[in-house]
């Protein structure tokens, strides 16, 4: 006797160019849990997508037009393209562009593009498919850590505390894009952390618009967490984070970024000093010069900035202090520019990003008097880039001979002689934006993931060259 067979139709596929912060990288990878857990699968390239999600940055007028280009490359490769984002918020002008995209959404939307998905591609479920349960389309990374989708490497990952900004800073849209301050509930923060590090996680990046601000939109609220309240606090979450282990019972680096100077802040540095957190902090400066920060709508205490700077490094000798500067924002004069070379000379950042002042549609900045020339611009982000490079180096140098801790990113294959190489970050370093540690003779057996000892034999402006340490 012969049964008819019921065919079980193939799993649509959904593709994703994932642009812009590590913020938007979190809100990709949000999404495609969601279509994973209602049936789809990941497609690695254009060619094998039944529809392309494009997940758009909008920060500034650069970012928009490479967000374009990334659209235009999707509809020219694939043709079915749904957009979302930061620049999801300007449709109008994305469809003038692009008549034929399938749908656009805002930033943080994520229902509205799971729903975009479902009608551009609806999912394959056959009557078979149907009967085995599966896990609920809302489910986030807090609640199911193996079942979230991630775009980074296995051994680190990002920790999202917040979505929006409360900042009313000239140059930026950011509140515009994504809305006021919304924290995230203390518990399902630390729920999430927690698993992630159990499911192989060696690093966590804890980001947000501004992490010092955590909690202040709740008031700080307390929750229970391992039976005793635990308040939604930077402090608190950092405390947390850094009771946290590994299967193999050590310590993750718990790094924080976007973190702004408050008063509170100081009370992390001593939790570096007892390695409970990474010694590393991420501080949008943006400038030093007292007008230029007044026109930027920022805080200017920068001489109280300083006297921190070196109490914090009195309590933590191995503390690293990443930033980012503008140059060239209206009005900035030389005397102002100047000013700012001078406090990164005292300041000794550890690492610097510049960036030229650019005009964004809606900002404040774009109707303020005495714009900087272009080529002004470029002058001074050259001088900044000689001086930030140079003090880079001399701390750098100042590493060679010490034993380092690193994670451990890439492993080569073997050389002609059977030497391994390895490319890996140290406390220093974050991924994607700081520099790496360069490492040969691996012994057998390491690999991405791994924190190891390493004595650093050579150093230039951005890198470190080293070797494994014994064991």
């Amino acid at each position: 006797m012969s049964y008819p067979v019921s065919a079980i139709p193939d799993q649509k596929k959904v593709g994703m160019v994932s642009l812009g912060c590590p913020k938007a990288l979190v809100d990709s990878e949000r999404i495609l849990t969601r279509l994973r857990a209602d049936g789809y699968a990941m497609s690695p390239d254009y060619a094998g997508a039944d529809v392309v999600l494009v997940n758009t940055c909008g920060f500034l007028d650069s970012a928009k037009e490479e967000s374009l280009e990334a659209i235009g490359e999707a509809m020219a490769e694939n043709g079915r393209v749904i957009v979302t984002g930061c620049m999801g918020d300007e449709a109008a002008a994305i469809r003038a562009r692009f008549p034929q995209v399938l749908a656009v959404t805002g930033a943080q939307q994520y229902e509205e593009v799971v729903s975009a998905v479902h009608e551009a591609a609806p999912p394959s479920q056959g009557p078979y498919v149907d009967l085995v349960p599966g896990p609920a389309s809302a489910r986030r990374r807090d609640e199911e850590a193996d079942d979230y989708v991630k775009l980074t490497p296995r051994h680190y990952s990002y920790l999202k505390i917040s979505e929006g900004c409360n900042h009313s800073c000239a140059f930026c849209i950011i509140p515009q894009l994504r809305g006021k301050l919304v924290s995230r509930r203390i518990d399902a923060v630390l729920r999430e952390a927690e698993k992630l590090v159990a499911a192989g996680t060696r690093e966590l990046l804890v980001i947000s618009q501004d992490t010092s601000a955590y909690g202040v939109d709740i008031r700080h609220e307390e929750r229970l967490w391992k039976g005793a309240p635990v308040r939604a606090h930077m402090t608190d979450l950092a405390r947390e984070l850094g009771q946290l282990r590994t299967p193999e019972g050590r310590a993750p680096w718990v790094r924080l970024h976007y973190v702004y100077p408050y008063p509170h802040v100081d009370a992390v540095i001593p939790l570096m000093a007892e390695g409970l957190l990474t010694p590393y902090l991420d501080i949008p400066f943006q400038h030093a010069s007292p007008a230029v920060l007044r026109a930027m709508r920022r805080p200017a205490n920068e001489a109280r900035v300083l006297e921190r700077l070196r109490n914090w490094r009195a309590i933590c000798p191995d503390i690293a202090i990443r930033s980012s500067f503008v140059v060239g924002f209206p009005g900035e004069t030389e005397d102002d520019f100047r000013y700012l070379l001078d406090w990164l000379e005292e300041a000794q950042l550890d690492r610097v990003g510049a960036f030229r002042f650019e005009p964004v549609e809606g900002a404040r900045a774009n109707s303020l008097p005495d714009p900087v020339p272009e080529a002004v611009k470029e002058e001074r982000y050259a001088r900044l880039m000689e001086v930030t490079e140079r003090i880079s180096a001399a701390r750098l140098a100042a590493k060679v001979g010490r034993t380092l801790p690193v994670i451990i990113d890439e492993v080569g294959l073997p050389d002609e002689d059977g030497d391994i190489g390895a490319t890996g970050r140290s406390q220093a370093d974050a991924p994607e934006i700081d520099g790496q540690v360069f490492l040969r003779d691996a012994p057998h057996g390491v690999m991405p993931g791994d924190i190891v000892d390493a004595v650093v034999e050579e150093a230039d402006a951005h890198d470190l060259y080293a070797r494994f340490a014994a064991v």
